[in-house]
């Protein structure tokens, strides 16, 4: 799935109907401070990503160290039962 498709998934959004999102937050907004606020929504986007794949990595090392110690129990008691 592309990005754009994901938004359009997400959000259900049409091109229509982002394209007057876009005109109303220029509206507010105006010209000048528009690229200010699509810059920080950027940011902080990367920002969240960044987190989520950390708590990802985290997960998965802590998952990682669990399968190891149970492989290392398993190894122990073979060794008591031999």
């Amino acid at each position: 799935m592309q990005s754009n498709e994901i938004v359009y998934a997400v959000f259900n959004l049409g091109p229509g109907e982002m394209l007057l999102i876009v005109l109303v937050l220029l509206l507010l907004f105006g010209a000048k401070r528009l690229p200010g606020l699509a810059k920080g929504l950027g940011q902080g986007i990367r920002e969240f990503k960044g987190a989520v794949d950390g708590a990802k990595k985290e997960i998965q090392d802590v998952g990682d160290s669990i399968t190891k110690d149970e492989e290392k129990d398993e190894k122990k008691e073979e060794k008591k039962s031999a």
